[in-house]
């Protein structure tokens, strides 16, 4: 018998459809090099958390026990540090909103190719820093961090609270995020916010920096861990 692969992500496939979730889910993300764990019910995912902590729960809205998007919240709160994925047959923009607002990291919608639910799982699994050999090979997560949700939109903070970025934000958390820990030099900063660095105000980075903490800590309650090193540029210590 082959021993289970370690280094696996471990997936948790909350999906009231059984002939969807035995017959092609759990398969197919098999072959992509998962550990899946298939599961009917909002019960039966609470019993697996007490007990044993997956990377990533793919999540139906549709459960016979509960709805989707207020499981989602509850993970969310009582597991910050779990990647969320929600893949139902509900495709409106309203339902998609709420279901990233709600704590989805990620939302997709039925039918989908598994190729795109497994590069998902992969992207999201990175920027978690999920999988056992992040772990250090003892099956439990660390520490929660602050992170980008795999559309890149929402900062999560550590306890799991979510701020939407606007389309300036965005690029500039992922160059601080990108070179996390180490110094962000101004012009490297503002070389991803615009492609006319010379006409850049450069009094616009530290507004732009300014809002976002103040941002931050009004939707969170918690300072954004962002540090200006002077006359060189800023360090992002997630």
């Amino acid at each position: 018998m082959n021993e289970p692969d370690t280094s696996a992500l471990r997936i948790a496939v909350l999906e009231g459809d059984a002939l969807l979730r035995e017959r092609i889910l759990l398969p197919r993300l098999r072959e992509h090099g998962f550990e899946v764990t298939g599961l009917a019910t909002a019960a039966a995912l609470r019993a697996l958390l007490a007990t044993t902590a997956p990377d990533i729960v793919v999540l139906d809205v549709a459960l016979p026990d509960d709805d989707g998007f207020s499981v989602a919240q509850l993970l969310r709160h009582q597991h910050p540090a779990l990647g969320v994925v929600m893949l139902t047959g509900r495709h409106n923009s309203h339902d998609r909103i709420r279901g990233l607002v709600d704590g989805a990291d990620a939302y997709l919608v039925k039918p989908v190719e598994v190729g795109v639910l497994a590069a998902t799982l992969h992207s999201l699994g990175r920027r978690l820093g999920a999988g056992a050999a992040a772990r250090g090979g003892s099956g439990r997560a660390g520490p929660a961090r602050w992170r980008l949700d795999a559309s890149g939109w929402r900062l999560l903070a550590p306890d799991g609270r979510a701020v939407a970025l606007t389309k300036s934000e965005r690029p500039l958390l992922h160059r601080l995020y990108g070179d996390a820990g180490e110094v962000v030099a101004r012009d490297v900063l503002i070389a991803a916010l615009t492609a006319d660095v010379h006409a850049f105000d450069t009094h616009r980075l530290d507004s732009l920096i300014h809002r976002l903490r103040r941002k931050v800590i009004e939707a969170c309650g918690t300072p954004l861990p962002l540090t200006a090193v002077h006359g060189e540029g800023y360090v992002f210590t997630p």
